[in-house]
């Protein structure tokens, strides 16, 4: 699941912690794992097999299975559980499901996309001895929608910044501005607006667009920055593709695909981070922004209430496009925020993921 997105990046964020306190054997591609090749203790087999296939679910190779039933337990990062149609995993599973937006929103998967989706959770809770999830929002939302036993564990862990994230050093050809320096304490920003998202409905740009404009319009000198490909936000709704043409073709750009080091300068050098999403399992682009010194407007979903309610932040009313520019204004002004101790961290994630795990051994 490495390169998987946000998964990739909860991944990535908790593997340090596994493999400094536990004997692992990590399936993957190697080239994924080169950092770990070597490492006493650290076992990898190569398995680049495409997850939620039919030879994932149906057909897992003999030889990997094998490997997986000499350890203790099997952890997965998500809610895809490799086997066959005789024999499987035998080992104690954990899996995470971080969110079920699909249950939530179906019109996002379709009336048959939404029932897939469903019966791999559901097949995800019958497997595993221990679900993990990355909110309590999640949990209330899982335990809600899917039957789930009333006495299997379902454990929040919470997301966090990974570790290298907030390392020094900035890459400066990933600018969406005009090569300011990301001083980090608000001096040297450049005058643009950062949206980390997608084309999804719940992500909220549609509702972005509009008040973008109606902030330009009152005095907002501002740009907006769009991680992602313009293709990609263009082409896939005719919606957004009219709110883009609305506006001056100087005041948006695209920074096309981007890497980790590349989202994390964009992060530094950008004077506001917005999040107008309609729904999330915890969403992790404010807490990136935050650990960057760089402001954050996003909505006043619960899920971000209960990670961002005590963070220096500004919530604006979920889908108010009036209220959303008036929040623009006014924290487009803001110095750069004073973040301390958030409370998230890898580590204490992978901590409770062990206490999980060792409760069920």
């Amino acid at each position: 699941m490495i390169g998987s997105g946000g998964i990739g990046t909860y991944l990535c964020g908790l593997l340090p912690y596994f493999t400094q306190e536990h004997e692992c054997l990590l399936l993957g591609r190697p080239s994924d794992l080169a950092q770990y090749a070597g490492c006493a203790g650290v076992y990898i087999l190569d398995c680049s097999i495409k997850t939620f296939s039919l030879q994932e679910l149906f057909a897992f190779p003999a030889a990997l299975l094998k490997a997986i039933n000499s350890c203790d337990a099997y952890y997965s990062p998500y809610c895809n559980i490799p086997g066959r149609i005789f024999g499987g995993i035998r080992v104690p599973i954990f899996s995470t499901i971080h969110d079920v937006v699909f249950l939530d929103i179906p019109e996002l998967a379709g009336g048959f996309g939404t029932a897939v989706r469903k019966w791999f959770y559901q097949y995800a809770i019958k497997k595993s001895c221990c679900i993990f999830t990355v909110s309590q929002f999640s949990a209330e939302r899982i335990r809600s929608l899917l039957k789930f036993p009333e006495k299997k564990p379902l454990v929040v862990t919470y997301n966090a910044v990974p570790h290298w994230f907030t390392q020094d050093g900035t890459d400066s050809s990933a600018s969406a501005g005009e090569g300011d320096s990301a001083a980090g304490d608000g001096a040297g920003k450049s005058k643009d607006l950062l949206f980390v998202g997608n084309i999804k409905a719940h992500k909220g740009l549609h509702i972005l667009l509009p008040a973008f404009k109606l902030a330009r319009q009152r005095g907002l000198d501002g740009r907006l920055g769009i991680v992602g490909n313009a293709s990609n936000f263009r082409t896939g709704d005719s919606g957004i593709l009219e709110q883009f043409q609305s506006l001056p073709e100087e005041a948006f750009a695209f920074t096309g695909r981007v890497s980790d080091s590349e989202l994390r300068d964009l992060y530094r050098r950008c004077r506001l981070l917005v999040q107008p999403s309609l729904y999330e399992g915890f969403g992790m682009p404010p807490l990136e922004a935050l650990s960057q010194g760089t402001n954050v407007v996003l909505s006043d979903i619960p899920v971000f209430k209960e990670i961002y309610g005590s963070l220096p932040v500004t919530f604006f009313k979920t889908a108010d496009v009036e209220d959303l520019a008036e929040k623009l204004l006014s924290a487009w002004k803001l110095p750069a925020p004073s973040l301390g101790d958030t409370g998230y961290s890898f580590k204490k994630s992978a901590t409770v993921i062990f206490d999980a795990i060792r409760s069920v051994l």
